[in-house]
């Protein structure tokens, strides 16, 4: 039983009907393509509409999750009691001279471009990363050997008395896969990036050549979070997993990628409890055969199924 349907007219009278969703199966809302129902979806069109949001949970004690694109999200088969606040459509995106303004919804590959656009140099490591700008700064997203950290100037964010800040590259304190964001479980609304002229044959080479090679090592042909782990000092997940012989290796419909074995995949309509038990399997076999702790890099929410 849904108990938070309750609140469901609160959010209506600020909202488009159809941005207020009931039940919202989130396996639509998430790369994986898997996850039980959360209570209440909001699809926000502004950042006026996720203070308020925040704001009402707050007020009625509804638990609430924020989350981007899903691109690096596992939601549990039970569900998501409460609301989710997915930020995907609140998109501006400015540029000023060599900064770019991007709010938290703006997906990666659209700065890239916009810089692109604008002849400037910096963000092409993020091209293919397939997340939004508050998922990215959250966790100090990159690829590439680059990051976020590198280019980041500032970030709006509201905290958890629900005050509106900006924070400075030095105070999100960016580590890897890691910021100040995750830690206090702030929330991005927007993200200001410092990038420099350059030129634009150069640049676009350079995007091309990034983009053949997520293509050709990379399994974009199933639905994943990208990569599963994070890597662990000395060593390469995807290494240790397929020198552990588990490349391949399944679990009812998830599956260690055959293209790279830091991935884990929905091969054939996966549950969220295949993916689960599957990446457990592989920490308990990596361990044990080389002594090394592999931890996600994907984020998990949600509940047991009952």
């Amino acid at each position: 039983m849904n108990q938070y349907k309750v609140f469901e007219g609160l959010f209506k009278e600020f909202y488009k009907s159809e941005n207020v969703i009931l039940d919202a199966e989130m396996k639509h809302y998430v790369h994986f393509r898997v996850g039980g129902p959360a209570d209440i979806l909001l699809i926000p069109e502004n950042k006026d509409q996720v203070i308020k949001s925040i704001e009402i949970c707050k007020e009625n004690n509804i638990p609430y999750y924020v989350v981007g694109n899903g691109s690096n999200l596992l939601v549990k088969d039970g569900g998501i009691k409460g609301v989710v606040i997915k930020l995907s459509e609140v998109k501006n995106i400015k540029v000023y001279g060599e900064s770019i303004e991007a709010e938290s919804g703006v997906m990666l590959k659209d700065v890239s471009s916009a810089a692109v656009e604008n002849s400037l140099t910096g963000f092409e490591f993020a091209c293919g990363i397939p997340g939004t700008v508050g998922g990215a700064v959250f966790m100090n997203a990159g690829a590439y050997d680059g990051e976020i950290a590198h280019v980041i100037e500032s970030a709006e964010i509201i905290d958890n008395n629900g005050d509106i800040k900006v924070l400075t590259k030095d105070e999100l304190e960016l580590g890897y896969r890691s910021s100040i964001v995750m830690k206090k479980n702030y929330i991005v609304l927007s993200a200001r990036f410092s990038l420099k002229h350059g030129e634009v044959r150069k640049i676009k080479e350079i995007v091309q050549d990034l983009t053949s090679k997520r293509e050709s090592k990379q399994p974009l042909e199933y639905p994943s979070a990208g990569s599963t782990f994070k890597r662990p000092t000395g060593y390469y997940a995807g290494k240790l997993i397929q020198d552990a012989g588990l490349k391949g290796y399944s679990i009812g419909g998830a599956a260690v990628s055959e293209k790279h074995s830091g991935f884990v995949i929905n091969k054939k309509n996966a549950t969220a409890k295949d993916i689960l038990d599957l990446i457990e399997h592989i920490q308990k076999e990596v361990k044990k055969q080389f002594g090394v702790d592999l931890h996600p890099e994907v984020r998990i929410i949600g509940e047991d199924e009952r």
